[in-house]
């Protein structure tokens, strides 16, 4: 990119609206604007950083909009330039229109995420702050948006930050030692640098195990809503979306593929994923269809293991072993009765507030072990009774969803959201517990000193202190025009 360069580009969405705003950054920003709009009183040039001015836009003395125009001094801006926002109205023409008069003043169109990419060049925001810029803007609820925050108001990185330059100085003196090998001289303190060692595993252990979180956070809390066929699971995501999403049927099988769809539950997205109904068939389709549910059931945080009510207890009790079985420790189980409306053994006894039997009971080839962690987590599972027709319970079922998350999602908490920081992090924490395995081993320097360098090089390429311009284009290419 050529950062001589003076860009323009809208940025708001195209589309029908009252303002469009259009954004002109670089070292000609004022001169190009003037040539473009007048101003009711001077000139752009003459203006302060942080004032407002109406304008008007002509070609060729025909009137094209009023505006109003905003103006930043270097490096007091977004991009660390000087820079104007132009307040537009917000028609198609208009935009379009403005836009070719600033190119032809001077300016050129803006490359995808061109304006984040030049504050990060000019200091304004380091690179992962500059990455959470694009999670702002793409946040769908309160949790994403705080996460995002977090991280573009550089608690994150504050954390790289100390976490480098502690091993940094370690680093350097490890090289000390190289460069007086024949003296046999020990500059850095060995147990000084494992416990800092033992303290930067575990920082980025932490934050590298944070991804799961983060991540779902930002596309969704996975919740897979499973059990038999017939059992309701279509008609309990038509209820819980308010709309006909999936279709119902008493035909079993309907459902042959996953169904997605997210809402928003006190201030978290959940992505709620309807799955095949699970049984055994012949049907070589929904064979395929039920293997992808019980890998959704795998992936998911949140399992809602969906019995019908009018099974018999012993149907019950294997529908819902053949779910248990399958969850591990750090997924929520909530089960959840379903069709109490009908009546039947099991509605009968959960609307009464009575446990259904749930004794598992473990088949010939598996582990006793199996058997007693699926009991224990359905024993430790919350119950939920409803009917999906009536809706009657459904309240109930989302307060146990968000109950089932509460304190997960800490406001003070870092999460990592973004793929490319969890790898950085992963092979960081690969290099240290190097570096530790050489510290208890007498490993000469030389061989510690460049396993601590490749854990400095991965922790700085997070947040741009090590970057390469494939590495940058890769990033920013994926932000809007006019970010």
């Amino acid at each position: 990119m050529k950062f001589q360069d003076t860009i323009c580009a809208p940025a708001t969405v195209p589309g029908t609206g009252a303002i469009s705003v259009i954004r002109v950054s670089g070292p000609d920003t004022f001169a190009v604007v003037d040539r473009v709009i007048s101003l009711k009183r001077g000139t752009v040039a003459e203006s302060r950083g942080y004032s407002a001015h109406f304008g008007t836009v002509s070609d060729q003395g025909e009137m094209v909009d009023e505006v109003i125009v905003s103006v930043f001094r270097a490096p007091h801006s977004y991009t660390g330039e000087d820079s104007v926002e132009i307040s537009c109205h917000a028609s198609a023409y208009v935009v379009q229109r403005i836009l070719e008069l600033l190119s032809a003043a001077g300016a050129r169109l803006a490359e995808p995420g061109e304006f984040t990419r030049r504050a990060y060049v000019n200091g304004k925001m380091d690179l992962a702050q500059a990455e959470a810029v694009a999670d702002v803007i793409a946040s769908s609820s309160q949790a994403a948006h705080r996460v995002a925050m977090n991280q573009l108001r550089g608690k994150y990185s504050d954390k790289l930050h100390e976490l480098r330059d502690e091993l940094l100085q370690l680093t350097a003196l490890m090289e000390l030692e190289l460069d007086f090998s024949e003296e046999d001289v020990e500059f850095a303190d060995r147990s000084r640098l494992r416990a800092l060692v033992d303290d930067a595993i575990s920082h980025t252990s932490r934050l590298a195990n944070s991804f799961r979180d983060g991540n779902a956070i930002r596309i969704g809390v996975p919740v897979a809503i499973v059990g038999a066929a017939n059992s309701g699971k279509s008609t309990l995501l038509n209820c819980l979306l308010g709309e006909e999403r999936a279709i119902v049927s008493d035909i079993a099988g309907t459902t042959r593929d996953t169904i997605e769809e997210t809402m928003v539950l006190d201030g978290v997205l959940y992505r709620f994923i309807d799955t095949a109904g699970l049984r055994d068939t012949a049907d070589t389709i929904e064979k395929i269809g039920i293997d992808r549910a019980y890998r959704k059931l795998s992936e998911a945080d949140i399992v809602l293991a969906l019995i019908d009510a009018t099974m018999a207890p012993e149907c019950a009790r294997e529908s819902l072993a053949d779910i248990a079985s399958r969850i591990n420790p750090d997924q929520t189980l909530i089960v959840v009765r379903n069709k109490i409306d009908l009546g039947g053994a099991v509605a009968s006894a959960a609307a009464v507030g009575e446990a259904v039997p749930v004794a598992l009971e473990v088949e010939s080839g598996d582990s006793a072990a199996a058997g007693d962690r699926a009991a224990d987590c359905v024993s430790a599972a919350a119950t939920v009774a409803i009917s999906a027709l009536t809706g009657e319970g459904v309240d109930a079922l989302r307060n146990a969803i968000t109950r089932s998350q509460a304190g997960r999602y800490s406001a003070s908490e870092i999460l990592v959201t973004n793929a490319r920081h969890h790898e950085a992090l992963r092979h960081a924490c690969e290099s240290l517990t190097l570096v530790r395995k050489g510290l208890e081993t007498d490993l000469s320097g030389d061989f510690i000193s460049q396993d601590l360098r490749e854990a400095l090089y991965h922790l700085g390429s997070i947040t741009g202190e090590i970057s390469t311009d494939e590495v940058l284009g890769e990033i920013f290419g994926r932000f809007c025009i006019g970010k």
